[in-house]
């Protein structure tokens, strides 16, 4: 597959307020500062299309692109832990996350972003479970696989893996990433396009 065209659609607070769930949709979520704009912007080919920031939290609205003219939506939402807002609004983030994942229809398969730089964070760990318990699909994109040496990369990932078999019987599907190397994009985009097929 091949993004010719990504549209800014909306952003929500709620998911009342999200678009017609009629379409297909993607939504990419992980810890604050793992690259997540950087990556939604070299799937996209748009430098611009996600705000990136050095500020964890900028995202705390659940936002949606349209691509290729309708054909399926990417789903930019907020970012988990270390973000400098209150508590409340961490709260609040919580619950439309938690809302929008359970209740979306259209929700075809969650992207979990994980820093390959670092090992297992409980936060991710406890997150990917919470999608496990609820049957919801997944898969992990491993990213910034440039900021660590080639010999190091498959030892880093290899060893992630061992850490989420202590709680997986099968691993989801993984990828690795760079946005800066456009490394990652096409096989993500093959698994958008073929998991497409299964919508009704």
């Amino acid at each position: 597959m091949t993004i010719k065209e990504a549209v800014f659609i909306k952003s929500s607070s709620k998911l009342k307020e999200c678009p017609e769930p009629t379409l297909p949709e993607y939504a990419f979520i992980g810890r604050s500062n793992v690259g997540k704009s950087s990556l939604i912007n070299m799937l996209t080919g748009k430098k611009s299309l996600a705000k990136t920031s050095s500020t964890p939290g900028k995202t705390q609205l659940i936002n949606h692109f349209s691509i290729n003219k309708g054909q399926w939506y990417l789903v930019d939402l907020p970012g988990y832990g270390y973000a400098k807002v209150a508590k409340t609004e961490k709260a609040k983030f919580g619950k439309m996350i938690e809302s929008y994942i359970l209740k979306r229809k259209s929700l075809l398969s969650v992207f979990v972003l994980i820093d390959s730089r670092h090992p297992m964070q409980a936060i991710d760990r406890d997150f990917m479970i919470w999608l496990g318990e609820h049957g919801i699909p997944f898969v992990i994109v491993f990213t910034k696989i440039d900021k660590l040496a080639k010999n190091k990369v498959q030892k880093q990932i290899n060893s992630y893996k061992k850490s989420l078999l202590q709680d997986w019987e099968e691993l989801p599907d993984s990828f690795i990433t760079s946005s800066t190397q456009n490394i990652g994009k096409d096989d993500l985009l093959d698994y958008i396009e073929k998991t497409n097929k299964v919508f009704n």
